[in-house]
């Protein structure tokens, strides 16, 4: 097991203690308020660390924005393109495949990500009025 460094210590003991996914931007900002000082270049640093050490997840949301969370458990999501919404879904269809591919390929899996993108139902009951509006 490789030694991580004091500030992927801490970012890493403050990701699980979140109940969501956050950007780096937002990480940063926790840390100051928790008068744990450290530098954005450091947290990129050290989240880029954690994920390739498989303990950190990145999802990359519609508008580039990278979200971070502790790998524990693989997350699944509809998001819809209007709006930008991610709704959070709790079926995983490819976890059998994903074990297949760990032994076919030997590669080690350490989370999967599956997204769904389209509209939401308020974007598509938007889409439809505006169908329907008279010019």
């Amino acid at each position: 097991m490789k030694t991580r460094t004091r500030s992927q210590e801490k970012i890493l003991r403050l990701l699980k203690t979140l109940h969501h996914a956050i950007s780096a931007q937002d990480l940063y900002l926790e840390l100051r308020q928790t008068q744990q000082n450290m530098g954005l270049a450091t947290v990129y640093r050290a989240l880029e660390g954690l994920k390739l050490d498989g303990l950190v997840k990145v999802r990359t949301l519609t508008n580039g924005e990278s979200l971070y969370s502790p790998v524990q458990q693989d997350q699944h999501h509809l998001t819809c393109l209007n709006c930008g919404r991610s709704i959070p879904i709790a079926e995983c269809p490819v976890h059998e495949l994903e074990h297949q591919l760990q032994a076919s390929h030997q590669f080690k899996v350490y989370y999967h990500t599956l997204e769904f993108f389209g509209l939401c139902a308020d974007c598509q009951g938007q889409e439809e009025e505006e169908a329907i509006a008279p010019l």
